[in-house]
């Protein structure tokens, strides 16, 4: 009897051939050193006449040609929101409005330079951890690496390394079991870590060029432009690519529970893109009232931040990027709520939404009794009231009756935290189960 090899799937076949046996055994000896040296399990030798059957992977452990393509519109809309917001602040500058044109360019690289410093780190941990089997850092030398975060690169560098790699598997026929899983499974790192920066572009940088557009246009003076509009709807869906993004890594990262089907994708993303929306409508009238309620917004950022801080969050591996990453998360609870360390929340998140309804509520009546010139009061009010009713409900919707639970836990609301897979394979970024729960 002779052992017969193809496509890495081994079958017996009758032919007699005795004479061979020993070539036979030594090539079987090979093989299996060579199977221990690249990591891979020794497959265990079949009856005769049978072919291995692996198992198949489920369409939610793959990296598919959809979301191939869902990857390059992400790409996209970062791209127009970056270039539209760097047409108009050079506009502003032309038409000399210095302050305006350096705030929007300001917005841009601020937000860039933190995505860039938290993408390099990430990069350094990958390189230094020796069981990393998802090839998240690249084959090139470390100094062009170096080099492409200095240049502003770093999310640009990630996402040709994601397309790049999962183009091909997607093009070649993956072995099947264990190997296969290791593929996807290092494809979902990439694009989970690739989520968590969008996630910090988006707060940093989309969302406050909106504030800052948004503001302009209600201070009029004949400074309405059509490239105005068009960044602040490119910031608009940049957002909520961002949010529905990390949304879906973020689901997929946590034990026994499945990724967020359409249904609870659509209100979750209404319930958070209507109460920033609100937020934002919110803030920019407060500003038209006066710029000095940017002190205020300071105020409620150091409070959002010192939060922060007495939660302990332990996301970054060093405590200067710690506490970079706390004020991050103090600019992003300035105009959303997340969970910063997959503790019970209900409570914060029930003061911070009767603290947000407020004040939202307090800027329409603020302005008309300050500032009636600027927008009539019927208008921004039934604005806000809509935001803040369709926003609110479908927060109650959304956790109510869509909210995955695990079914041993007393978890409520917006509390899930990261914990651990216990099957094999399933981890696909370890640090998202420090980063801010959903």
């Amino acid at each position: 009897m002779c052992v017969c090899f193809c496509s890495r799937h081994e079958y017996t076949c009758t032919n007699s051939v005795g004479a061979w046996d020993p070539w036979l055994k030594q090539f079987w000896m090979y093989t299996k050193e060579i199977t221990t040296w690249t990591g891979a399990s020794e497959q265990p030798m079949l009856k005769q006449g049978t072919i291995r059957k692996e198992p198949k992977m489920s369409a939610e452990s793959r990296f598919t040609k959809l979301r191939w393509a869902l990857t390059v519109i992400g790409l996209v809309l970062y791209v127009v929101d970056i270039v539209s917001d760097a047409f108009l602040g050079a506009k502003y500058l032309y038409d000399g409005h210095v302050t305006w044109g350096v705030l929007t360019f300001l917005f841009v690289l601020c937000a860039s330079v933190c995505t860039q410093i938290f993408s390099y780190r990430w990069f350094s941990d990958d390189k230094s951890e020796p069981s990393g089997d998802d090839a998240k850092v690249s084959c090139v030398s470390w100094d062009f690496i170096t080099g492409l975060h200095i240049l502003q690169m770093g999310i640009f560098t990630r996402y040709f390394q994601l397309l790049r790699s999962s183009f091909r598997v997607l093009r070649s026929k993956c072995a099947s079991g264990d190997s296969e899983a290791r593929v996807h499974r290092g494809l979902f790192g990439q694009a989970t870590d690739l989520s968590m920066l969008r996630l910090f572009e988006a707060f940093l940088e989309s969302v406050p060029q909106l504030l800052l557009q948004l503001y302009i246009v209600l201070l009029g003076h004949g400074h309405i432009s059509v490239l105005q509009f068009i960044s602040m709807v490119a910031s608009f869906f940049n957002v909520s690519w961002a949010m529905v993004d990390y949304r879906r890594c973020h689901r997929r990262s946590l034990p026994h529970l499945s990724e967020m089907q359409g249904l609870a994708t659509a209100v979750y993303l209404l319930y958070k893109l209507s109460t920033i929306s609100t937020r934002v409508f919110s803030l920019s009238l407060l500003l038209a009232l006066s710029p000095l309620n940017l002190a205020s917004m300071a105020l409620v950022w150091l409070m959002a931040t010192a939060w922060a801080f007495s939660l302990r969050t332990d996301f970054c591996t060093s405590r200067a990027l710690e506490w970079l990453y706390r004020a991050v998360v103090g600019a992003i609870l300035l105009f959303s709520f997340f969970n910063v360390k997959g503790e019970n929340t209900r409570v914060p998140m029930t003061v911070y939404y009767v603290v947000y309804a407020l004040q939202s509520l307090s800027a329409p009546l603020q302005l008309y009794a300050f500032g009636p010139d600027v927008l009539r009061l019927e208008y921004g009010l039934a604005a806000i009231l809509a935001g803040l009713c369709v926003g609110l409900s479908m927060l109650g919707v959304y956790y109510s009756l869509l909210h995955q639970r695990e079914e041993a836990g007393t978890r409520v609301a917006d509390e899930v935290d990261g914990l651990e897979r216990q099957e094999e394979g399933l981890d696909t970024s370890p640090r998202i189960r420090r980063f801010l729960q959903i």
